[in-house]
């Protein structure tokens, strides 16, 4: 593992995130219908709309909100029709950048996403030109000092893939993509509440940045979150603190 802190990294990105709160219910909104239209309303048998109504409760959303979305993805009530599609490029420093689009109008998304890569230094590829550098999983992040053989012995009996101890004290556990409810729930019963946790494209190698290429990365990282047809952006890079 580099040298730079894989906690500080994951703060800095919550505080990123908790300065959109504001886009935050309409992407859930989002997210929500097209997890139903997919996969059916009942997140019993799921497990994609399972996490995305844990992912909206987390953020207090109000019920009736969750419960029209839901609707809107089964058929129950009208309403817009997603498309999902998949970005890739490099952004400054030739860091790799996946970007996930739900949209009703693909030739605007196309012609915002190619404009945030552009205008900052970074470059967009063709399809599965950078995917391939990721894995999709599920990820719980637990704070320096929690006890590893603890999150050891519940994670692997909750059928979580790996468990892995981070330079600066924190412990990740990686589950297979749909099975990130199951072993947060077998977690938390365990008393052990991961400090974030979410469904991702976790990088196999990072890149760490700092001085202007961080400073390039992160405005282009932000010009992708900021626009309203992005769900996620997954990138390889770290920003050394």
């Amino acid at each position: 593992m580099a040298g730079h802190s894989k906690w500080a990294n994951i703060q800095h990105r919550k505080g990123r995130q908790d300065a959109k709160r504001g886009k935050i219910f309409t992407k859930l909104i989002k997210e929500v219908t097209v997890a139903a239209k997919l996969g059916g309303g009942d997140p019993n048998f799921n497990p994609r709309l399972r996490v995305a109504i844990d992912k909206a409760k987390e953020e207090n959303m109000p019920a009736e909100n969750l419960d029209r979305a839901v609707k809107r993805g089964t058929g129950e009530l009208e309403g817009v029709s997603y498309e999902e599609i998949r970005y890739e490029g490099y952004g400054p420093g030739g860091v790799p950048v996946i970007v996930d689009c739900l949209t009703d109008n693909r030739v605007r998304t196309v012609a915002d996403v190619r404009h945030a890569f552009s205008k900052n230094g970074g470059n967009m590829g063709t399809e599965g030109s950078v995917a391939f550098l990721f894995k999709h999983c599920g990820q719980l992040l637990f704070a320096p000092g929690t006890d590893e053989d603890k999150v050891m012995e519940a994670a692997l009996e909750a059928g979580a893939e790996d468990v892995l101890s981070n330079d600066d004290g924190s412990i990740e556990v990686i589950t297979a993509p749909y099975e990130f409810s199951n072993v947060k729930d077998a977690l938390e019963k365990a008393g052990l509440k991961a400090e974030m946790g979410e469904v991702t494209m976790k990088p196999g190698n990072e890149t760490e940045l700092s001085g202007d290429d961080a400073a390039k990365m992160q405005k282009m990282l932000d010009a992708l979150e900021s626009l309203d047809d992005v769900q996620d952006v997954y990138s390889a890079a770290v920003f050394d603190e």
